[in-house]
């Protein structure tokens, strides 16, 4: 059984401003490095052996930061890049019109169709989301991965590894810096192939135990 553990980018200043980042991007905010550095250190004894993130400025900060505790180099692979969100990249969600307001929605509310002009389909980011897990099983014998990708990017591969359609309603809550975990597996219980075995676990950013002072 190979283990493969994911976790998506501290947070950033286009977070907390209600921004649209996509495939553009956005500093970590002092609290984005404090979540970082918390799961680096939830992290720095899981045997972590790999460390490859998406290309973007906030998940390499992110992964740069991790890497100091477990100890080992980051990788870069750009199949982990967040959803290119097309014409509405940098826009504050309040100033969104109703025709862009309801191409937003297409990405996130089942609609097989949706896509934002100039921008990526939900099939065609689970499909390098996929991708990008399956290089994982090349790597040598014994590894356990992590992987560190965004939000969007990341609800579609856990929901399609699920049996959902890419474009199915988003039902999975991914908050920044939290951890998910995926198995590769034969089971006399389970199909064989990639089992999601938890998503979402932000326990180490309100632990009062794991606080770091910046």
């Amino acid at each position: 059984m190979q283990q493969v553990l994911l976790v998506r980018h501290g947070e950033t200043l286009w977070n907390t401003e209600q921004r649209i980042q996509g495939q553009s991007d956005s500093a970590l905010t002092e609290q984005g490095i404090q979540q970082a550095r918390q799961t680096g250190l939830r992290l720095q004894h899981a045997g972590i052996t790999h460390i490859i993130a998406s290309d973007l400025g906030r998940t390499q900060h992110t992964a740069t930061i991790i890497a100091e505790y477990c100890g080992c180099p980051v990788l870069t692979d750009s199949r982990l890049r967040e959803i290119n969100m097309g014409t509405l990249e940098g826009r504050v969600l309040t100033s969104l019109n109703q025709g862009e307001e309801q191409w937003r929605h297409s990405l996130l509310n089942g609609d097989p169709a949706g896509r934002i002009p100039q921008g990526e389909s939900m099939e065609e980011l689970a499909q390098r989301m996929r991708d990008a897990l399956e290089a994982t099983r090349s790597l040598p014998a014994g590894s356990k991965p992590l992987l560190i990708s965004h939000g969007i990017a990341l609800g579609c591969l856990l929901g399609t590894l699920l049996g959902l359609p890419a474009w199915a309603e988003r039902r999975l809550r991914l908050r920044n810096c939290s951890v998910s975990r995926v198995d590769y597996q034969s089971s006399s219980w389970l199909a064989e192939g990639w089992i999601v075995e938890s998503t979402g676990d932000i326990a180490h950013l309100s632990a009062p135990a794991l606080a770091i002072s910046p």
